[in-house]
């Protein structure tokens, strides 16, 4: 349970070759937006799976196969990356159920990934014991579809009826199927959902809670749903009817069950997703939807010790007391769903300086909140006893990331995971009265022998000091010359913490490279305040920070300019993109990966319209302003040199549209300036719908990252 829900690479080229792509040629503009493609000439890059788009795609691909596939450090990357995602000795993630833990795993043998379960006894060993529960290959094999395998949501408490998420080629939109756990096979004539964006809830064995598109104007102008529906079994769902309907202006909308530990249902909640970040908030009481006195950044979170939590992003001020940002509050159950908005609210957890949350889990009789401290991980237990919270520090290492990995809320128990750049990953079990220990350690996948963690300040253009980390030899010549990979992503108040990569470790830093991470404004690391500050008219603020990172680790004598590099995805590659087209003169890489890039049209490309909370909107003039401040499609003009990026994109991605990245490299093939361009044709916002892709894909990324900054 996450309380704050805001509904988570030549040497037989002497001379590196840039891309540089055929002109692209303008293709007729989709019908009603001919004023769009006069000043756009690459509109049509925006139907995603047009003849003349995939036709574009496949000659920018084959040019990225004949020039950083023929490097000769290609295939050895490839091989080293692959050998990696693909190890039997990585730790597999689990989650607890009633029968057992289980696992989603992909290998080389299994692409598309098994859904398997095992003892807790059986974990423990060096070798578990599984049994296959749903092996998506073989369905995707039998049925001819790109399935990709995006979870279950199950009928507690025995959890064994389930409503299986599959995806085509990996969108986020799903179809959803029953699943019978126990005898491992889809219900026949069971529930089925065709494909939609939206979920569904279970009440009963017979009954689901549905939000999806309904047709006929069911979903907001960000295409996920604003109605839920009450489904029986055995009835059409089109006759189900409506239990709660938001507004088309909404980013989303619907209801769920307010549902404790042991599957007992107390009531139903509803939320407007007002805006990305804010909501209303309902339940339903005395026959209707009664909407609380509730800020618009707070959440409903679980219920634990007769307790129903809640958590707020903004000041929550009730009576004559004032809540700070970040806090976890709690009411009576019993007296919340006699009188919703009047119930009495206790303080479980307010952050001191420097602190936030990083979401929560509640076991049977335990609430456990992750937070940063400084940017370093803790971990505490709550329990509500004597008619008070008290909470209890978990013994985890110090200095390092640390987070709940899996907690079962049937049991006490937990598992906790730990990390910093070097230390390969471990994971903790508890029982719940105990103290954690060691379950699993991965081992190491790089050489990590004289590699340092520091962390620095860069000041920004405002006077603000912003932290980040940097990873290279211990005692490197501060002579300018280490190539160094700048990573950031510095929004939607996600914190960017240190974290061991097996693939960063082998491919970049092994062969000499230095990383750096960005702890930008925008991001989590400091609460929401961090974030807030960055937002709308101040998003500039973010870019700003990342630059400073860049001018600091310059002026130390890490690097410079001519072998620095950036690289960040989705919101983290329209950061790239301000950052290359801004400040050209710092960078000679920047991999541009999944991005937001043409702001102005943001509300008409993919999931665009659901992030103006973020940015602002496009269609409101003063906010256009501050929008085409930092647009960068808009930055990519003729006669300006930037350093050669590479872009990269997924044709499946429904989220933030592969047409951002594709525009930006056609701009500036009619440009004639040099890029790359690489677009994975079934992988979704994640990119590779297996290992071989994902290997395949960051080995391009690395080569890429060698020509430009180490030859």
């Amino acid at each position: 349970m996450k309380l704050v829900s805001t509904f988570a690479i030549a040497v037989a080229m002497t001379v590196a070759t840039p891309a540089f792509a055929q002109t692209a040629t303008p293709a007729p503009a989709p019908a009603g937006d001919a004023q769009a493609a006069q000043d756009d000439p690459f509109i049509w890059l925006e139907e995603a799976r047009s003849e003349e788009a995939l036709s574009w795609v496949r000659a920018q691909n084959e040019r990225v196969e004949q020039t950083l596939g023929k490097d000769p450090r290609f295939a050895q990357l490839q091989a080293e990356a692959l050998t990696i995602l693909d190890a039997k000795d990585r730790i597999p993630g689990v989650s607890f159920t009633p029968y057992g833990l289980t696992n989603f795993w992909q290998d080389a043998t299994n692409p598309r990934g098994l859904v398997r379960v095992t003892t807790l006894d059986s974990y423990r060993s060096d070798n578990p014991t599984w049994e296959t529960i749903l092996d998506i290959d073989a369905l995707a094999k039998a049925e001819g579809r790109e399935w990709v395998y995006k979870g279950m949501t199950c009928l507690p408490p025995a959890e064994t009826r389930c409503l299986v998420a599959l995806s085509d080629g990996g969108k986020d939109a799903t179809e959803l199927r029953e699943f019978d756990v126990t005898t491992r096979s889809f219900v026949k004539d069971g529930f089925f959902l065709p494909e939609s964006q939206g979920g569904a809830q279970w009440v009963d064995a017979d009954t689901l809670l549905v939000s999806r598109d309904f047709g006929g104007g069911t979903v907001t102008e960000s295409f996920y749903p604003f109605t839920t529906r009450e489904w029986k079994r055995g009835t059409p769902l089109a006759d189900a009817p409506a239990i709660f309907r938001g507004d088309a202006k909404d980013v989303s909308s619907g209801a769920y069950l307010i549902r404790d530990s042991e599957g007992t249902i107390h009531g139903r909640g509803a939320r407007r997703g007002v805006s990305f970040f804010e909501s209303e908030n309902f339940v339903w009481h005395n026959g209707e939807w009664l909407k609380l006195d509730m800020p618009k950044k707070a959440s409903f979170g679980g219920i634990v010790d007769g307790r129903i939590l809640f958590s707020t992003n903004e000041e929550w001020r009730i009576g004559n007391t004032v809540y700070a940002p970040d806090s976890i509050l709690s009411a009576d159950l019993a007296e919340f769903k006699a009188n919703p908005d009047k119930a009495a609210k206790t303080l479980v957890w307010a952050p001191g300086p420097k602190q936030t949350s990083q979401g929560s889990a509640i076991t049977k009789d335990a609430l456990y909140v992750s937070l940063l401290d400084n940017v370093r991980g803790r971990v505490l237990r709550f329990n509500f006893d004597g008619g008070k919270w008290t909470s209890t520090p978990v013994a985890l290492p110090q200095n390092a990331t640390v987070g709940i990995a899996a907690a079962s809320d049937t049991t006490g128990e937990v598992m906790f995971s730990s990390t910093d750049f070097l230390s390969p990953s471990q994971l903790w079990y508890s029982n719940g009265t105990g103290a954690p220990a060691v379950l699993k350690t991965s081992p190491e996948r790089f050489d990590a022998t004289g590699l340092k963690i520091s962390q620095f300040e860069a000041t920004s253009k405002d006077g603000t000091k912003i932290p980040y980390f940097v990873v290279a030899k211990d005692g490197v010549k501060l002579d300018g010359n280490t190539p160094t990979l700048l990573y950031g992503y510095g929004g939607f108040q996600v914190p960017q913490l240190p974290g061991y990569s097996g693939t960063l470790g082998k491919l970049w830093l092994e062969k000499g490279g230095a990383y750096v991470l960005g702890n930008m404004r925008g991001g989590g690391e400091f609460g929401p305040e961090w974030h807030q500050t960055a937002m709308g008219a101040n998003k500039q603020r973010t870019w700003d920070d990342f630059i400073a990172i860049g001018d600091d680790v310059v002026k130390r004598g890490l690097t410079n300019p001519k072998r620095l590099g950036i690289q960040g995805g989705s919101q983290g590659g329209l950061l790239v993109g301000t950052a290359f087209t801004q400040r050209p003169d710092l960078f000679n890489a920047a991999i541009v990966a999944i991005p937001l890039f043409d702001m102005l049209r943001l509300h008409l490309i993919g999931r665009g319209a659901s992030w103006v909370g973020e940015y602002g909107d496009p269609r409101i003039p003063e906010q256009r302003a501050w929008i085409e401040g930092y647009s960068p499609y808009q930055k990519l003009v003729k006669g300006k040199e930037f350093p050669t990026p590479f872009y990269w994109a997924s044709t499946a991605d429904d989220r933030t549209h592969p047409a951002h990245a594709r525009k930006a490299a056609a701009r500036m093939s009619a440009n004639g300036q040099p890029y790359y361009y690489y677009e994975d044709m079934t992988g979704g916002h994640s990119g590779g719908v297996d290992n071989a892709q994902r290997a395949k894909l960051q080995a391009y990324q690395y080569v890429y990252l060698m020509q430009q900054l180490m030859d």
